[in-house]
């Protein structure tokens, strides 16, 4: 949703996805937004990164997940085949 100014329809967006018989990983993404929300830990502008990436065998639970920079979470050494470099 590029472009938009107005808060995005997270909660519609999620009924959707249930609706259409998306993916879990979507729903787990979504819980660890809900815990921060829950704490009450302000995470407006930035990225929810996981400390060992789920592609190396990182899960979802709170003690694999910290908030960082948008440009910090998305810019990381890679390997030829495009996944994380392993203690990146």
């Amino acid at each position: 949703m590029p472009y938009v100014t107005k808060p995005r329809p997270y909660e519609k967006e999620y009924k959707q996805q249930i609706e259409r018989g998306e993916s879990p990983t979507r729903k787990k993404r979504r819980a660890a937004r809900d815990a921060y929300d829950k704490a009450g830990i302000e995470r407006t502008g930035k990225d929810i990164d996981h400390k060992k990436p789920l592609s190396l065998g990182g899960g979802n639970g709170k003690s694999n997940l910290r908030l960082t920079t948008p440009s910090a979470n998305r810019s990381f050494a890679r390997t030829s085949g495009h996944k994380p470099k392993k203690g990146a």
